[in-house]
């Protein structure tokens, strides 16, 4: 009887000490073995704005598409939906590679427009390819219905995006390009750099393998992140937190549950939504949960290998833009 109820009292100890403030409204972490070790609101369908440029990826990917082709940026690729500010000016031509570069570190909108609108068959075909992506990866609360994540009824759930990312991860060229902290690019014969959207990338302290952020006002701030982290690889999707300062805090705070210590704290975030403490607390699982794995394989292809081994004389942005709050 003492032995069950001093059980009882370490495992209540354990939880006690596991919940940790979250702002982001949904949450789920997994490990390689799909073992969940937080979850909140994992199913709750909500829109995921540039976590969309994810799948992107994939699906140029595997098309087999010549990366080193040249792609012009056109007027159709502006935003006129959210009007999100870009430093891709129209007329600007960049090899497929660069545009997708600059879509995944940099989350550009125009960037991943025009892989679209240049994909074989066009958006049309693209959309298509995309379902059928969709579909082969087991994301069955998912809907995406354009490239850049702008439009609201790109939708999913955090048990569906960590399938996604799951699959992400296994194209070499996704890993690099979403983990490069910036890159400087020849742009109409200035030199332009670029930054990744996510500071926690190249922040001492992390291994970040996979990394994709996302905002809109819908969607709030959205992250994506697969972490090494005390020897333990974690995939993260974190969903609609209220700010930026909120979405690094919730991941500081999960990588301190894993590491079960303090450490980095090179990038200090408040933990303050609206002016009052966030208090949602995660649920953690028994390890014996699992998620559900991607049905299948994705076709990695190898592009080039970092951004230094690839740059080329690629005309690019001319002129400062105005500031404007911008979706990415």
């Amino acid at each position: 009887m003492i032995k069950k109820l001093a059980a009882a009292l370490l495992l209540s100890a354990s939880a006690a000490a596991l919940a940790v403030p979250l702002g982001s409204q949904s949450v789920l972490v997994v490990d390689d073995a799909g073992k969940v070790i937080v979850e909140k609101n994992a199913g709750a369908i909500v829109p995921i704005a540039s976590l969309t440029k994810l799948m992107t990826a994939m699906v140029v990917l595997d098309s087999r598409l010549d990366m080193q082709e040249q792609i012009s940026i056109d007027r159709e690729d502006v935003d006129t939906l959210k009007h999100s500010t870009s430093r891709v000016p129209v007329g600007a031509t960049l090899s497929r590679a660069d545009v997708l570069h600059l879509a995944l570190m940099s989350s550009d909108n125009r960037a991943a427009a025009s892989l679209a609108r240049t994909f074989p068959g066009g958006p049309a075909a693209f959309k298509a390819a995309v379902n059928a992506k969709i579909r082969a990866l087991g994301m069955t609360r998912t809907r995406i219905d354009e490239p850049t994540g702008l439009s609201p009824h790109n939708t999913s759930t955090a048990e569906d995006l960590v399938k996604m990312a799951a699959a992400a991860a296994r194209y070499p060229t996704i890993a690099s390009m979403t983990t490069d902290k910036s890159d400087i690019m020849q742009i109409k014969g200035r030199q332009v750099e670029y930054h990744n959207t996510n500071r926690l990338v190249g922040a001492k302290g992390w291994d970040i393998g996979l990394s994709k952020t996302g905002y809109t006002e819908e969607a709030g701030r959205c992250l994506i992140m697969r972490i090494k982290a005390a020897g333990k690889n974690a995939t993260m999707v974190l969903l609609n937190a209220s700010g930026s300062s909120a979405r690094i805090a919730d991941a500081l705070n999960i990588r301190r549950l894993i590491t079960g210590n303090d450490e980095p704290r090179a990038i200090t975030a408040s933990t303050k939504v609206r002016g009052n403490p966030v208090s949602a607390k995660m649920r953690v699982l028994p390890a014996s949960t699992k998620v559900r794995k991607a049905t299948a394989k994705s076709s990695v292809r190898k592009t080039a290998a970092k951004s230094s081994a690839r740059k080329k004389a690629i005309p690019r942005n001319d002129k400062k833009k105005p500031v404007r709050r911008r979706a990415s």
